[in-house]
């Protein structure tokens, strides 16, 4: 093995200017480039590279492009106006409006804008036009390099049941299922009949989860069909669905590969990819843990097999599902692109494979063989959405009001993203903000990263799913490695219930609020004393004077509960100014007064020294106004608290009688339904004054690509249905209500 010097050297070829010098000196030197050389006239240099999509990943790859001394060109809809993508490039495109199918999906309008450019090659990141064969061939025929594999290859295996007819003329292992072409809803369903239930519903094309459905009897079929083929549609503009059998227990474990125009294809270790939400990948890991040498050898060899047999160079991913309880391989589908979760492979590779996907379409060889892929330490990857954990990961949009990712990232951890603080999170695109990525020399040594890191993760404008990722990290199966697909399901209890440690979690938000008074007064105070123009002021003393005694501030905080949705608790504390500068807290509710002792030093960008009752702390604070309420969101060891304060409450509080709640929580009627998320109606099922049974569709909701079907809560009459498909409907917004039905009486 390595030395942790050597590991540390060869990782770090992903970040510095030595990377590219170093990398091209390996090519220019090997073999196979001098006879590259002899075979074909030297390739035209790229000066201009248009990266086709958007978000973190277009940020990435043009951190790639810029060091190796090639200028960047992005593209942007109405809605990525901007944008960061936008403002990392040199140069910028206007493609279209907001919808994804008027822009970043229309192949022609990027054609044009590279050529308008004058770029030479376009990269297409993943998702959108990373995986179609048309948009490839049109690079292709418009003198464009495309940076991917060849149409031919996105071809064969973009379409998941050709895929799958190659792999099993392959003889690769194959799930039991239908991958052909007929597609009316009634053969489909004998088809399922066929393979027996539980059944997996997936289109043949695309990938991110994005249409799949698990079906459990007959009942279902048919509607959860229908919705695939919409989702599909609106996705990846091809409807087509294939069918299979559902393993139950399964790890969802995958290979990176890697292919140059010269026949040469290497697999660089695999990944686990089995913790999921919605069949989307929420951490991804690398190499996969409780596996034996032989396993990732055959899984190696089975994936670079896949590979030559549709001819395939650059970068690709060979998905596995592996069935827990017999140990048994299957191939699942082929990623003809880079993936979202490469940075793991990055980091135990110690490759920049951005780097090598230009250099193989520039028609460079690979610089290494297979018995030269290096296998270095562990990595994590961790996807931070904006989306709401509690109401089943329905995705959120709105202002990022904070925005502060891991502090002093490194070699060992790396955070891709795609915004900064005050940017927007859309309802038209995914709803990652940011991935983390974390190395370590073990897998425990990178688990303990990770943890650290998202405790550091501060968002605060709309809900994450931060603080989730983290009871996951923390999870005593995780922590052993043993996870398959179903680990979120299967450990929900541990997850999601919060009651059993509910004294726990409000004995922490107090403590969270009475640091929240403390370093709030402190804030001001500093600003008194300064005059509020930055000179010392003899009529602001610290503490604030009072007749006979200190003054005290009584503070009232709405603590909302992020971690579980059980609503929200006011909190009130009095807090009394001491002639030492530090402050006396006491917190009173249901029957309990607790006390506090708080000297607080202010740091440097929102960030406090916090010493309670001589315990120091670091604290990190936020705050911005929203709906009529001041947002305060606290950080401090790995705890993160949301609290609101009704705008206009005073600062000093001479009212000794009781102090009333001044916060009252909106509520609806009973039997009223609101949009769960902002999104656009893509199909309403019911009619207002219509009879309906409890959980029966009443309309679909679709955002960021995903649909979500708005159910009747209780038998009786839809009132007030008055939303038509093609409307945009904000978050909470009343959609109809279930009245209670009264037969008519005859007299």
């Amino acid at each position: 093995m390595p030395s942790s010097m050597a590991l540390l050297i060869l990782r770090r070829n992903l970040h510095g200017r030595t990377s590219s010098l170093l990398q091209a000196r390996v090519f220019s030197r090997s073999p196979e480039a001098a006879a590259a050389r002899q075979r074909a006239s030297e390739p035209k240099p790229v000066e201009k590279i248009l990266v086709a999509n958007r978000g973190e990943i277009a940020c990435r790859i043009m951190r790639t492009v810029r060091r190796l001394g090639i200028r960047t060109v992005a593209v942007y809809s109405d809605a990525d106006a901007g944008s960061l993508h936008v403002r990392s490039a040199d140069e910028a495109v206007r493609i279209g409006p907001a919808p994804a199918r008027l822009s970043y999906l229309s192949g022609a309008s990027i054609i044009d804008a590279a050529l308008r450019a004058g770029a030479q090659a376009i990269h297409p990141g993943y998702g959108f036009l990373s995986e179609s064969a048309e948009f490839a061939q049109l690079c292709e025929e418009s003198g464009l390099t495309f940076i991917g594999p060849p149409a031919s290859a996105i071809r064969d295996m973009g379409d998941k049941s050709a895929s799958k007819k190659i792999m099993g003329s392959a003889g690769v292992p194959l799930v039991p299922g239908y991958h052909g072409d007929e597609q009316d809803v009634d053969f489909m369903r004998s088809e399922a009949e066929k393979i027996g239930y539980p059944i997996l519903i997936k289109p043949t094309h695309g990938g991110g989860g994005k249409g799949m459905r698990i079906v459990q009897s007959a009942n279902e079929f048919v509607e959860s069909f229908l919705g695939a083929q919409r989702e599909a549609a609106a996705s990846f503009g091809v409807d087509k669905i294939l069918l299979e059998k559902y393993i139950t227990r399964p790890r969802h474990i995958e290979v990176q590969i890697f292919g140059d125009k010269y026949g040469k294809v290497l697999h660089l270790n695999e990944r686990d990819c089995s913790v999921q939400r919605r069949h989307q990948k929420i951490i991804e890991e690398a190499p996969a843990p409780n596996v034996t040498s032989d396993f990732r050898t055959h899984l190696g060899q089975a994936a670079v097999s896949a590979a030559k047999a549709v001819k395939y160079h650059n970068a690709g991913t060979v998905e596995f599902i592996v069935d827990t309880a017999s140990g048994q391989f299957y191939f699942m589908e082929m990623n003809t692109r880079l993936q979202v979760e490469h940075p793991v492979t990055e980091m135990i590779v110690g490759q920049d494979l951005v780097e090598w996907q230009i250099r193989v379409a520039n028609g460079e060889p690979l610089p290494i063989d297979q018995s030269e892929v290096p296998l270095l330490g562990h990595a994590f990857e961790a996807r931070i959405y904006a989306e709401n954990v509690p109401k089943g990961f329905l995705p959120a949009t709105g202002v990022l009001h904070h925005y502060r990712p891991v502090p002093g990232t490194s070699s060992a951890v790396r955070v891709d993203t795609g915004v900064e603080e005050g940017d927007t999170v859309s309802m038209h695109y995914d709803p990652m903000i940011a991935k983390l990525v974390v190395w370590g020399e073990s897998r425990s040594a990178a688990l303990v990263k990770l943890k650290d890191s998202l405790s550091k993760f501060q968002v605060a404008g709309l809900p994450t799913n931060i603080n989730f990722l983290g009871k996951l990290a923390n999870h005593w199966a995780f922590e052993d490695g043993n996870v398959e697909t179903h680990f979120i399901e299967h450990f929900k209890d541990d997850l999601f219930d919060d009651s059993r440690h509910e004294k726990e979690a409000y004995e922490e938000a107090i403590y969270g609020a009475a640091l929240v008074a403390a370093c709030m007064c402190s804030k001001e105070n500093s600003y008194f004393r300064e005059g509020g123009n930055g000179l010392n002021s003899i009529w602001h003393a610290n503490p604030p004077f009072r007749v006979n005694h200190c003054a005290e501030r009584v503070f009232e905080f709405q603590w909302d509960n992020d971690n579980d949705g059980t609503g929200s608790k006011l909190l009130v504390l009095s807090l009394i100014y001491q002639a030492d500068g530090q402050y006396d807290i006491e917190v009173e509710g249901e029957g309990n007064s607790l006390g506090f002792h708080v000297k607080v030093t202010p740091l440097v960008n929102r960030d406090f020294r916090v010493e309670v009752d001589g315990v120091s702390v670091q604290v990190g604070l936020a705050t911005y106004e929203k709906d009529l309420d001041k947002h305060i969101h606290i950080w401090h060891g790995s705890k993160h608290h949301h609290f609101r304060q009704k705008l206009g409450q005073p600062l000093f509080d001479d009212d000794d009688s009781q102090h009333k709640p001044s916060f009252e929580m909106a509520s609806h009627p009973q039997g009223t339904v609101v949009a769960p998320m902002a999104g656009l109606v893509v199909k309403v099922l019911a009619k207002d004054g219509m009879r309906v049974e409890e959980g029966q569709p009443i309309l679909v909701l679709e955002a960021m690509k995903m649909e979500h079907v708005v159910k009747a809560p209780s038998a009786g009459c839809v009132h007030g249905l008055a939303v038509t498909a093609g409307q945009q409907v904000p978050d909470s917004s009343v959609l109809f209500s279930i009245k209670e039905y009264y037969p008519e009486q005859k007299e």
